[in-house]
């Protein structure tokens, strides 16, 4: 006689490990009133007997789909960030009950489309979003309906809700000290797109600190550090003119200062010599392609964790105080000029 073996259930577990059913449904949830002995058991046993949660009877039981979604632009830096903080959240789900769904958000559509599907179908129990608009209207969405959520970047309600973000405006104002200090007086700042929280901060810590130094300054116009590669290259490759303008550019992504790094030295300038260029990158590659280009460290590993324990709290405890954390930047040691 043929056929396959019965699928295990919570019941083979129980009766396996002598625990009760509940008991043993709790201790794969890691809920924390299970001792971790027990937790590390049940898991051990589940994880040898090929033991796989039924999601439909999950829901049923429960009315959790046990699934985070990650809402993720699709025009976001990957070189950067984008690729670092998948795999960091994806990595703290690991061992947890809950399951990544990636959601691409494309820049064509409604931003609330993806939003909206996935609050009125359930198709989450939370959902981690990026690219924060200091108004952000999926926010205050979600905020009226008691949806959980964490967002990587800072809103005006941000006292109200879990995120977690890096702290742009000290950023830009290190970044504007570090050029004075090594003798730059001119200086511009090639910022992410305009309506966004983190570029906000950025040009207002650029401009304070400038100003504050009475240095010359600019935030270029016409131009962003998301702007399409060839399009970065081409404006700074005529950067020079007949009289240079700036010495000391600070850029928003690592991926618009490699373009910009490419556009000026097929200008003729020199990096390091000429001009002083400076970005944060979560990725530390920069220095490897150009040792003169000066980076701030942006830890997108730190970010994925908290913001995946962060949706979790605000799922399993939405009554406790959100988590919330701002990332101070941390320059790279700057290399000797030559």
């Amino acid at each position: 006689m043929g056929g396959d073996k019965p699928r295990p259930t919570l019941k083979t577990i129980a009766q396996l490990t002598g625990l009760a059913v509940p008991t043993v449904s709790r201790a794969l949830s890691n809920a924390t009133d299970i001792g971790k002995e027990t937790r590390e058991r049940v898991q051990r046993v589940a994880k040898e007997i090929g033991y796989v949660p039924d999601r439909a009877g999950v829901r049923l039981r429960t009315g959790r789909t046990h699934v985070i979604a990650l809402a993720l632009w699709t025009e976001a830096d990957v070189l950067n960030l984008t690729a670092r903080l998948i795999n960091s959240i994806a990595t703290a789900l690991r061992h947890t009950s809950y399951h990544l769904n990636i959601m691409p958000c494309m820049s064509d559509e409604d931003i609330m489309l993806p939003i909206r599907h996935i609050v009125e179908t359930r198709a989450a129990d939370a959902i981690i979003m990026n690219q924060i608009r200091p108004e952000d209207p999926r926010v205050s969405y979600l905020m009226e309906r008691g949806f959980p959520f964490a967002t990587h970047g800072r809103t005006t309600w941000s006292k109200d809700h879990a995120f977690y973000d890096y702290d742009n405006h000290a950023f830009a104002q290190s970044a504007v000290e570090l050029m004075l200090s090594r003798g730059r007086s001119n200086l511009a700042l090639l910022a992410p797109p305009a309506d966004q929280s983190y570029s906000m901060e950025m040009i207002k810590g650029f401009s304070a600190a400038a100003t504050a130094a009475g240095a010359t300054f600019e935030v270029i116009k016409n131009l962003t550090s998301d702007d399409h590669n060839s399009k970065i290259v081409d404006y700074f490759r005529e950067f020079r003119g007949p009289d240079p303008r700036f010495d000391g550019l600070v850029f928003g992504s690592a991926n618009a200062c490699m373009a910009a790094a490419a556009g000026l030295e097929q200008g003729g300038y020199t990096l390091g010599k000429d001009v002083d260029v400076t970005t944060k990158e979560a990725i530390p590659f920069l220095g490897q392609f150009r040792p003169a280009i000066l980076t701030y460290a942006e830890d997108a590993w730190a970010a994925g964790d908290f913001l995946a324990r962060a949706a979790i709290k605000r799922i399993e405890q939405p009554d406790e105080a959100p988590m919330q954390f701002l990332e101070q930047p941390v320059a790279h040691p700057a290399p000797n000029r030559s």
